[in-house]
């Protein structure tokens, strides 16, 4: 019986494949090789630069941040600080005011006034005293509730769409609107409101702008980088008791510390380039190779034409076998990777590190902030005690980034915070008798707790999807 050569025979009889396409694909020629695939990391350190001319620009351009940080966290110690008064008519124990005592409460109206007005500060101008005291705490814990609130918003936008750079543009225009509107604040209620808001775009300057500026940065150079950021906190307080002494005015000094974060976003910020680790995460492999190229001419380095970017995972090595070297290979377009919180506490690894990271965070938060907003109770110069207190914190950074690579990081952290617990006390029972001996170790101890606490940014990193988030 006679068979149909069109349904046995698939070439229909002329020995052609009627379902191949007609033009076959392109062979490589044999000059012709795959473009090697690096991880940033990788790039960085082969040709890039770990630390370089453009890395050090990009870093100290990015790190002016912090300093913006702390004029909108530290400006609470002057302007919501209790003033000096003073017994008016000479006063004495007849006279309803008494020049030896520690606090106002229970003088007589119009027997005493403060000694720089009305106007030097938020408790001066509502009368934040005696039964009123607990609203300067309550302010200053809404604000760093507000923090918490922002790190949270602006590390996922961050991270998503926005971008570190795009994150960091927006907090800092947040925060000069709000401290300036709060210079003009009529009443407590609308102060507390304004410091609230201040307090959620001022979690993400830090937050930003340590990503930001450690990410183009080779890895191992990283540890001492995300060390020296602090510098510019520190940095930022030691100006910020010179703003204040010659601001004495809380309303000018409110606009006084928010007229940096305007001109940060005018002047600074277009100098500044996006994070190429966020580019590579979203997919845009042409904008993140770019800055490489850029980071690597500035540098006086090359990066070879045939070398691209990928992320960590698909940068192994991987042999293929020489029977799939002819078939049809489909590249699917990159997708950007996107990550939130829940990824984070989805990992064993990561949600390990987050739920240590928040509790030696809030532990040295505590001391630390502590510390600081208290000094306005000792009862020596103010502007003098918030310089100091900015200075003692410099030699702990250098000491740290110079141990680090010798230690690593986490034995460092938990030796920081194991040294400055045991020093602390030595300013509560030093006596007066070693007040120069406990006020070193007070002073020393003050930089170390904040030394170990910044380890924590350094010590606890995540995947770049999820850096911010985490």
């Amino acid at each position: 019986m006679p068979t149909s050569s069109s349904s046995s025979d698939p070439d229909g009889g002329n020995g052609h494949d009627l379902r191949s396409p007609l033009l076959s694909p392109a062979k490589k020629t044999a000059g012709e090789s795959e473009p090697e695939k690096l991880c940033i990391d990788d790039m960085l350190q082969r040709y890039c630069g770990e630390f370089g001319p453009w890395q050090l620009r990009h870093f100290v351009l990015t790190n002016l941040a912090w300093a913006l940080e702390a004029f909108h966290t530290m400006v609470m110690i002057f302007a919501d600080r209790e003033p000096g008064w003073r017994c008016l008519e000479g006063g004495g124990p007849g006279s309803g005011c008494d020049p030896g005592a520690r606090t106002v409460c229970g003088f007589d109206p119009g027997s005493w006034e403060w000694t720089g007005g009305s106007g030097s500060s938020t408790v001066a101008e509502w009368g934040l005293v005696c039964g009123e005291k607990y609203k300067v705490g309550l302010v200053q814990a809404l604000f760093f509730g507000g923090c918490m609130v922002g790190a949270g918003i602006f590390g996922h936008l961050s991270d998503s769409f926005l971008g570190r750079k795009g994150s960091l543009t927006i907090v800092c225009i947040l925060n000069a609107i709000f401290g300036f509107l709060t210079a003009f604040s009529p009443d407590y209620h609308t102060y507390v409101l304004l410091r609230l808001l201040t307090g959620i775009s001022t979690g993400g300057v830090g937050l930003c702008g340590f990503v930001l500026s450690t990410e183009p940065v080779g890895n191992t150079k990283r540890g001492a980088a995300g060390m020296s950021t602090f510098y510019f906190f520190s940095t930022g307080i030691a100006l910020l008791s010179a703003l204040a002494y010659i601001f004495q005015s809380w309303r000018t000094l409110y606009i006084a510390s928010s007229i940096p974060s305007i001109l940060f976003v005018i002047i600074i910020l277009p100098f500044i380039s996006e994070s190429p680790r966020w580019y590579l995460i979203r997919g845009k492999i042409d904008e993140a190779l770019k800055i490489m190229r850029a980071i690597a001419k500035s540098n006086g380095n090359h990066l070879p034409e045939n070398v691209t970017l990928a992320l960590d995972e698909e940068t192994n090595d991987v042999s293929i076998d020489t029977e799939n070297n002819d078939k049809e290979e489909v590249v699917a377009p990159k997708e950007a990777i996107t990550g939130s919180l829940v990824d984070v506490i989805k990992s064993p690894v990561t949600r390990i590190r987050l739920f240590l990271a928040v509790a030696i965070n809030f532990l040295c938060s505590v001391v630390y902030y502590g510390l600081s907003l208290n000094v306005v109770n000792l009862e020596t110069n103010l502007y003098l005690n918030v310089l100091l207190n900015a200075v003692a914190e410099m030699p702990a950074y250098t000491l740290t980034a110079v141990l680090l690579d010798r230690f690593g990081r986490k034995p460092l952290a938990i030796g920081t915070l194991w040294f400055s617990g045991l020093l602390l006390p030595f300013r509560e029972f030093g006596g007066r008798l070693w007040m120069v001996e406990s006020g070193a170790y007070g002073l020393w101890s003050f930089g170390d707790i904040w030394d170990g606490w910044n380890l924590q940014f350094v010590v606890y990193l995540y995947h770049g999807a999820i850096s911010n988030g985490g």
